[in-house]
Order: structure tokens, then C-alpha cells, then sequence
């Protein structure tokens, strides 16, 4: 393997998940805009209600492109031993991406099913992993860049505490309150808090463009400070 790709070559990769990244976040805002998609709610709908119509192609192609990105960037994360935690947290996300693909939500017009419960709870795993990945990697992806760093760790932490809403509607109803579902306005709070984990995502892959690649076992000469702080394996 030459020097260029593993230099210039991962960056173009790393540019290509954003691109990915981006695709797929436009793919689902257009699900919101144009018919007949836009006339789900988004306040009280979750994204999934999209794959029960005609835009499940749609919102299928968007996982996808946001599991392309994932790849790529956990896949450069494994590659420089940023964080053995992270990186399996990604692996969590990536792989839930898939499964939500196979898998759709519940149709309650027709009744529950085994492919639905599956696609809830890996819901729930995709919306813990990623943001808890990205706060792991802040620090040794952004190690001399406290705005980048804080910025990725905003959006994660914001995300967490979206999450923290469904938690917290879910110990009112046990308390005698309403169902959970229906007191809070799951739409908005889902799109909120995958909307600030996949902008954490995007955060950290432009920190991977921007940081130097380190390649083990490369022959560049002493390794930097800040190299060397990235290096949490």
C-alpha cells in the first residue's frame, strides 16, 4: 500500500462519507416536504412511519448512505486505535443501521409483530451508540481543537438528553400518568435527538479529514505530540 493512499487516499474516503452523510440527511428532509410523505406529522411520528408507505424506499436508500459513512469513519477509528470502546459502539451503530433497514417498525393498523419489537429496541441501541462513541472520540480525534472537541460533545450530550425525555415520560406513566407515547411528542424528540447525533457524526468525520493519519508502523519519523495523544489504545 502506498504512502498517498494511506494518506490523501483515507482522506478522499473520509470526504466521501460526508458527501454520504449528507445525501442521506437531505433524502430524509425531503420525506418531510414532499408528498405524500409530508403529510405525516413529524411531531407526533417517528422517522420509521416513513418505511410503512411509499417513501420507504426513500428512507431505506438515507439509512443506507448513513451507514456508508458510519463505515468509513469507524472503520478509519479501528484503523488509527483511537478508542476500543468507540469503536464498538460504532460497530453498534453501524450494524443497527442495517438492522433497522431489514427490520420495519410496527404497522398498528395491522397488529404487533416479531420484526417490529426487533426494529424498537435496536432503535434504541443506534440512539445510545453512536452519540456515546463520539464522546469518547472528542478527545483524541480533536486534541489540540477545544472547539471542535466541545462542539462534538454539545451535539452528543444534546442527543443523550433527548433520549433522557423518552426515559423520563416512561417513569411518569409508570407513576400513574398517561402512556408515554402519547404524552410526549415523540416525533419532534426523535428527530431532535437523531438529528443532533448524526450532526455529531458529521463533526467527527471532518476531524478525520483534518487530523494527519497515522499509520502503523509508517516510517514518517518521530510521531507528534498531538499524534501521540490521539493514540488511547
Amino acid at each position: 500500500m502506498t504512502h498517498g493512499w494511506t494518506g490523501q487516499g483515507r482522506r478522499t474516503a473520509q470526504a466521501s462519507g460526508l458527501v454520504a452523510l449528507a445525501l442521506g440527511a437531505c433524502l430524509l428532509t425531503a420525506l418531510h416536504l414532499l408528498p405524500p410523505t409530508s403529510e405525516i406529522s413529524p411531531v407526533r411520528r417517528t422517522l420509521s412511519e416513513y418505511a410503512l408507505g411509499p417513501g420507504k424506499w426513500v428512507f431505506d436508500v438515507a439509512l443506507l448512505l448513513v451507514f456508508v459513512a458510519s463505515v468509513l469513519a469507524f472503520a478509519e477509528v479501528a484503523r488509527r486505535r483511537l478508542s476500543l470502546p468507540a469503536t464498538v459502539l460504532g460497530v453498534l451503530w453501524t450494524a443497527s443501521l442495517l438492522v433497522l433497514v431489514t427490520f420495519t417498525k410496527t404497522d398498528w393498523s395491522v397488529g404487533p409483530s416479531i420484526g417490529g419489537l426487533i426494529h424498537r429496541y435496536t432503535s434504541v441501541v443506534a440512539f445510545l451508540s453512536l452519540p456515546a462513541a463520539i464522546l469518547l472520540l472528542a478527545r483524541p480525534v480533536f486534541p489540540t481543537m477545544p472547539g471542535w472537541r466541545w462542539l462534538a460533545r454539545a451535539l452528543s450530550v444534546f442527543s443523550l438528553l433527548w433520549f433522557g425525555t423518552i426515559l423520563a415520560a416512561i417513569g411518569y406513566m409508570m407513576s400513574g400518568g398517561p402512556a408515554w407515547w402519547r404524552f410526549l411528542p415523540l416525533g419532534l424528540v426523535e428527530r431532535m435527538l437523531v438529528g443532533s447525533a448524526v450532526a455529531a457524526l458529521a463533526v467527527l468525520i471532518a476531524g478525520l479529514i483534518r487530523a494527519r493519519p497515522v499509520d502503523a508502523g509508517a516510517a514518517d519519523g518521530p510521531m507528534s505530540s498531538a499524534q501521540s495523544e490521539s493514540r488511547t489504545w
